[in-house]
Protein backbone atom coordinates (compact mmCIF):
# COMPACT_ATOMS: atom_id res chain seq x y z
CA UNK A 1 0.00 0.00 0.00
CA UNK A 2 1.00 3.35 -0.90
CA UNK A 3 1.80 5.50 2.23
CA UNK A 4 1.26 9.31 2.04
CA UNK A 5 4.94 9.97 2.88
CA UNK A 6 5.61 8.09 -0.53
CA UNK A 7 2.87 10.17 -2.65
CA UNK A 8 4.79 13.72 -1.13
CA UNK A 9 7.64 12.27 -2.50
CA UNK A 10 6.80 11.39 -6.02
CA UNK A 11 5.09 14.62 -6.08
CA UNK A 12 8.15 16.34 -4.46
CA UNK A 13 9.99 14.85 -7.08
CA UNK A 14 7.92 15.61 -9.81
CA UNK A 15 7.82 18.82 -9.16
CA UNK A 16 11.74 19.05 -9.15
CA UNK A 17 12.31 17.15 -12.53
CA UNK A 18 10.10 19.85 -13.76
CA UNK A 19 12.18 22.86 -12.57
CA UNK A 20 15.36 21.01 -13.69
CA UNK A 21 13.81 20.48 -17.05
CA UNK A 22 13.17 24.76 -17.40
CA UNK A 23 16.60 25.10 -16.29
CA UNK A 24 18.00 22.71 -18.75
CA UNK A 25 16.22 24.41 -21.81
CA UNK A 26 18.25 27.28 -20.44
CA UNK A 27 21.57 26.03 -20.32
CA UNK A 28 23.28 26.01 -24.03
CA UNK A 29 26.67 24.10 -24.34
CA UNK A 30 28.53 23.64 -27.77
CA UNK A 31 31.18 21.98 -30.07
CA UNK A 32 32.90 22.91 -32.87
CA UNK A 33 34.50 20.87 -35.91
CA UNK A 34 36.65 22.91 -38.06
CA UNK A 35 34.65 25.47 -38.62
CA UNK A 36 31.27 24.22 -37.75
CA UNK A 37 29.81 25.31 -34.54
CA UNK A 38 26.70 23.66 -32.93
CA UNK A 39 25.22 25.10 -30.14
CA UNK A 40 22.23 22.26 -28.35
CA UNK A 41 20.12 23.17 -25.25
CA UNK A 42 20.41 20.99 -22.14
CA UNK A 43 17.26 19.41 -23.73
CA UNK A 44 19.35 17.95 -26.55
CA UNK A 45 17.24 20.89 -29.02
CA UNK A 46 19.56 22.32 -31.50
CA UNK A 47 19.61 26.11 -30.83
CA UNK A 48 21.84 27.26 -33.96
CA UNK A 49 24.84 26.21 -36.10
CA UNK A 50 27.21 28.19 -37.23
CA UNK A 51 28.96 27.05 -40.58
CA UNK A 52 32.40 29.50 -41.36
CA UNK A 53 33.00 30.45 -44.95
CA UNK A 54 36.37 29.17 -45.27
CA UNK A 55 34.94 25.27 -44.82
CA UNK A 56 35.11 23.18 -47.76
CA UNK A 57 31.28 22.50 -49.05
CA UNK A 58 32.31 18.85 -49.26
CA UNK A 59 33.41 18.57 -45.76
CA UNK A 60 30.24 20.41 -44.60
CA UNK A 61 28.06 17.08 -43.92
CA UNK A 62 30.47 15.46 -42.01
CA UNK A 63 31.69 18.13 -40.02
CA UNK A 64 27.65 18.99 -39.11
CA UNK A 65 27.45 14.99 -38.11
CA UNK A 66 30.21 15.74 -35.93
CA UNK A 67 29.82 18.70 -34.54
CA UNK A 68 26.40 17.63 -34.09
CA UNK A 69 27.08 14.15 -31.91
CA UNK A 70 29.70 16.38 -29.59
CA UNK A 71 27.18 18.61 -28.35
CA UNK A 72 24.62 16.43 -27.80
CA UNK A 73 26.60 13.96 -26.09
CA UNK A 74 27.81 17.08 -23.55
CA UNK A 75 24.32 17.99 -23.30
CA UNK A 76 23.12 14.61 -21.68
CA UNK A 77 26.19 14.66 -19.44
CA UNK A 78 24.78 18.16 -18.17
CA UNK A 79 20.83 16.77 -17.68
CA UNK A 80 22.56 13.55 -15.81
CA UNK A 81 24.34 15.91 -13.54
CA UNK A 82 21.38 17.62 -13.00
CA UNK A 83 18.70 14.91 -12.84
CA UNK A 84 21.07 13.09 -10.20
CA UNK A 85 20.84 16.00 -8.20
CA UNK A 86 17.36 16.05 -7.66
CA UNK A 87 17.79 11.81 -6.84
CA UNK A 88 20.17 12.87 -4.55
CA UNK A 89 18.30 15.64 -2.87
CA UNK A 90 15.36 12.92 -2.64
CA UNK A 91 17.81 10.32 -1.10
CA UNK A 92 17.95 8.00 -4.45
CA UNK A 93 20.66 6.02 -5.09
CA UNK A 94 21.72 6.77 -9.08
CA UNK A 95 24.70 4.26 -10.56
Amino acid sequence: MTSFSDLKNAYKLQKEAKRVKKELKNIHVEAEANGVKVVVSGEQEIISIEIAESVDRNQIPALTKDALNRAMKKAQVVSAERMQGIMGEMGMKTS
